[in-house]
């Protein structure tokens, strides 16, 4: 599972049956100079490159949240769907205390 902020939403005018009414995040994750300099560094855009996330649990822009990638996105359907990342977790707090 990876960290990012929502940064925006997608909306489709064509989709696959299956994921009609579907949420779409477009997510900035969180890299290793999010953390390298505390908790109060993580904010503000990623330098790599966002991602449209698939989103069940009702994420906010704004919003940090984990997300897994892969072949692991698709596990909570039935008949697995053409995405690439789901949401997995809303995350309230981030507690980061690097080792000195």
């Amino acid at each position: 599972m990876r960290l990012g902020t929502v940064i925006g939403r997608v909306t489709l005018s064509v989709t696959t049956p299956g994921l009609e009414g579907a949420r779409w995040l477009v997510v900035s994750p969180f890299n290793r100079s999010h953390f390298q300099n505390g908790v109060r560094a993580i904010e503000g855009l990623s330098t790599e490159p966002s991602l449209v996330v698939y989103d069940s649990l009702g994420g906010g822009v704004g919003q940090t949240i984990g997300f897994i990638e892969g072949r692991e996105a698709a596990q909570p359907f039935d008949k697995p769907p053409p995405i690439d990342a789901i949401n997995a977790a809303l995350v309230d707090e981030i507690f980061y205390h690097p080792q000195t």
